[in-house]
């Protein structure tokens, strides 16, 4: 990135200046994906910044008739909000490619990927990057086969949904087996995971910069939809107690995660690490909240930056990025 370029992106009312040239921006969120609901405060905290910058944005609730809601706003820019389903997995990213409206985030192809978690794991396995053993469901799996590979206990998802929606702990094949069922219910596609039983950690990026990394610290089984969204127990640390070195490994391993997928603009990169201390990627955020309860905005504080400033970062790195 040009030094020019990195200079406004630190600068907020530099920013605030360029983005005021950018005509009508659409800020798309809601849908009809499990994640609707935070999408729509997401979109609404994102819609607010915009328009406290001064910026021609307005809220565009996208569903079954984005074809038809866009040619009739016919957006100059769109800034994406949508978490999960269409609005992630690159579909409406190749939408917006194929009207030619400039979006926020990663292109298609990097979207796909990092929605997928089978694939993600089967890809980073490959390049050697640290993920826990896995393996792939069906109604035919041997439970108790899976549960001795795995080391006695999983974290069972579906491969294609967020917010920890759908995701149990299991301990047992019956749990297995059980955990497998709930999680059909939202994706074909389901996987069980070595238990990684330690810290877990999140890592934004906004641009080539990696921001301080966020300890999550909950009372609840995991880190699950109640923890992420609803409850104000759960704890996050940032500065996130690590040592210096630790923590610059922390960063690079989900700096390399992300750009494995060919991620741009921004991203969340959340990890575990065990009880040695070994760090384990878990999946790539290419959308990630922006609620009250988020983790991106909440490191983007610790850097320095506003929630404002953060918004205009993203969408202007959207100009300059594609």
């Amino acid at each position: 990135m040009k030094q020019v370029e990195q200079n406004i992106l630190n600068d907020k009312s530099a920013l605030a200046k360029k983005l005021s040239a950018m005509g009508r921006v659409a800020v798309l969120l809601g849908g009809d994906s499990a994640e609707r609901e935070v999408s729509l405060q997401s979109g609404a905290a994102i819609l607010a910044a915009l328009q406290n910058l001064s910026v021609d944005a307005f809220a565009m609730d996208i569903g079954s008739n984005a074809i038809e809601a866009l040619k009739q706003e016919k957006p100059d820019h769109a800034f994406i909000a949508l978490h999960g389903g269409a609005g992630e997995d690159g579909r409406i990213q190749a939408l917006l490619g194929y009207m030619e409206i400039p979006y926020t985030g990663s292109a298609v192809n990097a979207s796909a990927h990092a929605m997928d978690k089978l694939r993600c794991k089967y890809l980073w396995r490959g390049m050697g990057l640290s993920t826990a053993d896995f393996c792939e469901l069906d109604s035919d799996s041997d439970w108790a086969e899976i549960m001795t590979r795995l080391g006695g206990s999983v974290m069972v998802k579906p491969a294609s949904e967020g917010s920890s929606i759908g995701m149990a702990p299991a301990h047992s094949a019956e749990e297995l087996q059980k955990a497998f069922v709930e999680a059909s219910k939202y994706d074909k596609c389901v996987i069980a995971e070595r238990l990684i039983r330690g810290a877990e950690f999140t890592v934004a990026v906004l641009s080539d910069e990696v921001l301080p990394a966020i300890k999550l610290e909950t009372d609840n089984q995991f880190y699950d939809y109640d923890a992420k969204y609803i409850s104000d127990e759960t704890r996050y640390l940032c500065p996130c107690g690590l040592p210096d070195e630790k923590e610059q490994e922390l960063k690079a391993l989900a700096k390399r995660a992300f750009d494995s997928l060919g991620c741009k603009d921004w991203g969340r990169v959340d990890v575990m690490a065990d009880e040695q201390g070994k760090f384990y990627v878990l999946e790539v955020n290419t959308v990630p909240g922006m609620t009250s309860h988020s983790l991106v905005p909440m490191a983007a504080k610790a850097a320095g930056k506003d929630f404002e400033h953060l918004v205009a970062q993203v969408l202007y790195s959207s100009v300059i990025n594609h």
